[in-house]
């Protein structure tokens, strides 16, 4: 009598198939949910163009430990590392006014300001995150950071009125999260847009620019 092993009746093999085939499936829509995720993460294509001379312009101001990775994200924020960009009253990867593109080419002798130059725009870009860092103090690297970012979207003059007004209240003036960034006399939009921008830059979008240099930490920031 010829015996036929359990595992091999030909009715088995349809589930069988069945099942390899669903666990194929899922294994491939698992690795493109992964895929999707590492590509939400990581910074644009655009910007792998602007790498280097980011790069070189950041260590030339900020010297050798650079926050690179906070720089890349600040661009990102701004422009989307698109150059031709341009927005109701500024334009460029850094999105300078007018005005401020001027005053930045006069004082740091830049020659013509070029905002729409990727070249003039990242130098300027570098050197004036640099002056309004030295302009802000703050209790760590990245509470002093999340001053010089809100400045740079909304101004230093409103930055010093904030600080002063959190003062009177209370809080810390050398802290930014928790503390000055809530308050302020501005409009509603324009406080919501303002305390985003610093979170946004530092929080959400550095991390994707963690191989192109150092970061400001801001892992104790809530």
């Amino acid at each position: 009598m010829y015996y036929r092993p359990h595992n091999l009746r030909p009715s088995a093999w349809p589930r069988r198939i069945a099942a390899l085939f669903a666990l194929t499936v899922l294994a491939l829509w698992g690795f493109a949910l992964i895929s999707l995720a590492l590509a939400a993460d990581a910074p644009p294509r655009a910007a792998e163009g602007y790498r280097a001379e980011m790069i070189r312009n950041a260590r030339y101001v900020f010297g050798m430990d650079a926050p690179i990775a906070m720089l890349g994200a600040q661009i990102e924020q701004e422009s989307a590392w698109r150059p031709e960009a341009r927005s109701a009253y500024a334009g460029g990867l850094a999105q300078f006014t007018p005005e401020t593109a001027t005053w930045i080419s006069g004082v740091y002798k830049l020659g013509a300001a070029e905002p729409f130059n990727p070249g003039w725009a990242l130098r300027a870009f570098v050197l004036y995150d640099r002056q309004l860092l030295d302009g802000n103090e703050g209790a760590s690297a990245c509470e002093r950071w999340g001053f010089a970012l809100s400045a740079y979207n909304g101004g230093q003059g409103w930055v010093n009125r904030d600080r002063r007004l959190a003062m009177a209240r209370g809080a810390d003036g050398k802290r930014w999260f928790g503390h000055v960034e809530n308050y302020s006399t501005r409009s509603t939009a324009a406080m919501r847009e303002n305390r985003a921008y610093p979170r946004r830059i530092l929080l959400k979008l550095q991390p994707r620019y963690a191989n192109w240099g150092a970061a400001v930490d801001c892992s104790g920031v809530r």
